[in-house]
């Protein structure tokens, strides 16, 4: 529900609440929050946007949990001759993420560790190296030469495919929720996607007894409940196994047109694509600007969308702060000097559809046959003739590769190691949740609640394995 929708001055309170929030006057939002809850005639939909932001706070609040003197003393554990003049400087720049929560500085759980992806000068001051858990996609490999060599001599943009079996699980803590009271679970579940992942087959579920929402569910869970169980943890799980294909478009610059020129594209079905969708793609005058920097007079779309791509590419990966908590995505990662998969995702999308390029959202989970797991966020771009293309800026452009294939392979190809769980963003689960979600953007690790309201993160955690098995399909 965006503000907008709230009518009359409702939607005004909700705008003055989020905007006091994002400035860290948390004690004056509280006080407009009672106000606000306390009228008479207050829609349900008001009500629950207000709860809502005081959600928001104590999610913010758990993100941001190291004070000024802890985040110095973490510091100097890797840079033991730290000055305070270094400190202040990091923290200007917002090179060490924090937030002024009333008048105190509260700095971001991961803000240390990101200093060292966004700082050069950081890095060369640090006292020991540091070592990062990069997964093995993220460089050129052995697979991109397969997918590329397969691509080029059959002329087929699914290439390369991988059978996985795949088994997830959400263990809610011990007590997080009294005992005899039932527990639901949504597990994040593929869909069949022609020529992406196909032949999925649910092999076992814990509790036996589960709701698969349908094939068009843009988020597709696992839906399962049972009750809790005093001094135990609650667990739940799903095996699958699915085929899932590489990506290779072999795209000519010169065969691209504008969205709509094409005597194949549908404007009708695209226009969705084309569109400011608040909170999170919003053409500003600061996106405007960026693009137009970037851009400069270039026409040809897939020259544009290289342009965009390279730009948002070199906006340095950090780990993220949750989704839920921040007001506008684009935007933060436009201006926060770092930004994880997702955040750097909406941002392209977001450039793209400004500049007449059609854009959509995909993510889930990225793998390496038991070794290594994440969450992960890339998307979809048209470009006329050659219809939907993946791309994937976070993963970004292998620069130095001789074979421009390489280089370029994440803007218009995929992997066969990554798993769809969602086709869009912000979109409710099946059967709906009745309370908060505790991501609101995306869906990978899961959601759980009870009749007494959401749990969030911090009381449950979740566990993925993905295992390569015996490949049954052929490519296409």
């Amino acid at each position: 529900m965006t503000t907008a929708a709230l009518a009359g001055g409702a939607g005004d309170t909700v705008d003055e609440v989020t905007a006091s929030i994002d400035a860290g006057h948390f004690k004056q939002a509280n006080s407009a929050i009672d106000s606000a809850l306390a009228q008479p005639g207050l829609s349900a939909d008001a009500r629950q946007a207000l709860q809502f932001q005081r959600e928001r706070m104590r999610r913010i609040r758990l993100d941001f949990p190291i004070t000024e003197p802890e985040a110095k003393a973490k510091l100097r554990e890797l840079i033991p001759d730290m000055t305070d003049a270094e400190f202040a400087g990091w923290k200007a720049s917002n090179q060490l993420e924090h937030m002024v929560i009333d008048g105190v500085p509260y700095y971001f759980s991961r803000s240390v560790s990101n200093l060292f992806r966004v700082s050069p000068e950081a890095t060369a001051r640090r006292a020991t190296p540091a070592t990062r858990n990069d997964g093995p996609m993220e460089s050129a490999n052995a697979y991109h030469d397969e997918a590329l060599a397969q691509a080029r001599a059959t002329g087929k943009s699914s290439v390369a495919p991988r059978r996985v079996r795949v088994t997830q699980a959400i263990i809610v803590n011990a007590d997080a929720v009294p005992a005899g009271e039932v527990v639901r679970a949504w597990i994040p579940f593929p869909r069949a996607i022609a020529g992406q992942q196909e032949n999925i087959e649910l092999i076992s579920s814990a509790p036996a007894r589960h709701v698969t929402a349908p094939e068009s569910t843009m988020q597709r869970t696992v839906y399962m409940e049972q009750p809790a169980v005093k001094a135990t943890p609650t667990k739940f799980s799903v095996t699958y196994e699915l085929t899932i294909f590489g990506q290779v478009h072999q795209i000519d610059p010169a065969k691209v047109v504008t969205a709509g020129n094409s005597p194949a594209d549908n404007s009708a079905e695209l226009a969705p694509y084309l569109e400011e969708r608040p909170p999170h793609i919003v053409f500003s005058d600061d996106i405007r600007a960026f693009s137009k920097k970037v851009v400069g007079d270039e026409k040809n779309p897939y020259r544009i969308a290289q342009k965009l791509y390279s730009a948002v590419d070199s906006i340095p990966w950090g780990g993220a702060r949750e989704y839920s908590t921040i007001t506008n995505i684009s935007h933060y990662a436009l201006h926060s000097d770092h930004a994880d998969c997702g955040q750097q995702t909406l941002l392209l999308m977001t450039l793209l559809r400004l500049n007449g390029i059609p854009a959509r959202w995909q993510s889930g989970m990225v793998y390496s046959d038991g070794k290594y797991d994440n969450l992960h966020d890339w998307g979809f771009m048209y470009l006329a003739p050659y219809g939907w293309v993946p791309m994937d800026v976070t993963t970004g452009q292998f620069k130095g590769a001789s074979d421009p294939g390489v280089e370029w392979y994440y803007l218009g190809g995929l992997d066969a190691y990554r798993i769809a769980f969602n086709d869009d963003y912000g979109t409710d689960l099946v059967p709906r949740k009745q309370h908060f979600r505790s991501e609101t953007v995306d869906s990978q690790r899961g959601e759980v609640e009870w009749q007494g309201g959401n749990l969030y993160f911090d009381q449950w955690d979740y566990q993925f394995e993905a295992k390569v098995m015996p490949l049954e399909t052929a490519a296409r």
